[in-house]
């Protein structure tokens, strides 16, 4: 399996985490897993049918889906003839390009789009990347980058802050926080602060190279203990620690 990472054009940053193309590999077939990250994002698929959502969707060649933010692991089925390309929003900043349903609608799921909001395979197949950053550049429905600030606390605290707090450090009520949430993100707050904070702790077991026992590591990261930690990993994941 080959994937790359590209970087979209500074305009766009604020908005998109970065371009990714993904080609099977000839001598293998294999499951790839994802973990949940808050982000929504957008495929389109330039080989044969590829099964996703853990074998419960096609994607069909020349077609393009929206891929809602996740609160637990999606499988594909990658075949030496898969080739997925694709857009890794920032949370919150579809309804930057998109008038669409309420993310909410979206979790979990994979979508076609409509015409309208497809990507044109020709211009696809011809230079992908230049054409996402002008596709985006164009599209641009407002600048206004919705929780921005709210969703830096939330990084910036590793996911720790309690969504009272959040709330109250932002002037606003914890329901019009959730609502904001759902809306936007497809999420609730609280969810996507433990998405966060399962991201950190599973950075940190990954640097650790078993150097930290992960009880310590639960510890740190805000979990009551080694278990409630290994059960999260394992509802995220759907893999032990150990496995990781």
């Amino acid at each position: 399996m080959k994937y790359k990472k590209v970087k979209p054009c500074k305009e766009l940053e604020p908005y998109i985490h970065f371009y990714w193309e993904l080609k099977g590999n000839e001598v293998e077939r294999q499951w790839e897993r994802v973990f949940p990250d808050g982000c929504a994002g957008i495929v389109m698929n330039l080989g044969d049918v590829c099964l996703t959502d853990n074998g419960s969707t096609k994607m069909e060649f020349g077609k393009t889906y929206v891929v809602g933010a996740m609160t637990s692991f999606k499988d594909s089925l990658i075949d030496n003839d898969t080739h997925l390309i694709g857009v890794c929003l920032k949370p919150a900043t579809f309804a930057n390009f998109y008038s669409y349903t309420s993310q909410n609608e979206l979790t979990n799921d994979t979508v076609e789009f409509e015409k309208s909001n497809s990507f044109k395979i020709d211009k696809t197949l011809e230079n992908p990347f230049d054409y996402f950053d002008h596709f985006y550049s164009e599209r641009i429905i407002t600048k206004n980058y919705q929780l921005e600030n709210v969703i830096n606390e939330i990084h910036s605290t590793n996911g720790q802050i309690s969504i009272y707090e959040l709330s109250r450090r932002h002037f606003t009520t914890t329901r019009q926080l959730e609502r904001n949430f759902k809306r936007f993100i497809g999420l609730s707050p609280k969810e996507y602060s433990n998405i966060i904070r399962f991201q950190n702790a599973l950075s940190l077991i990954k640097k650790s190279n078993q150097n930290r026992s992960l009880l310590d590591i639960a510890f740190e990261c805000g979990y009551y203990d080694h278990s409630h930690l290994a059960n999260e990993i394992k509802r995220k994941t759907g893999l032990p620690p150990s496995l990781l």
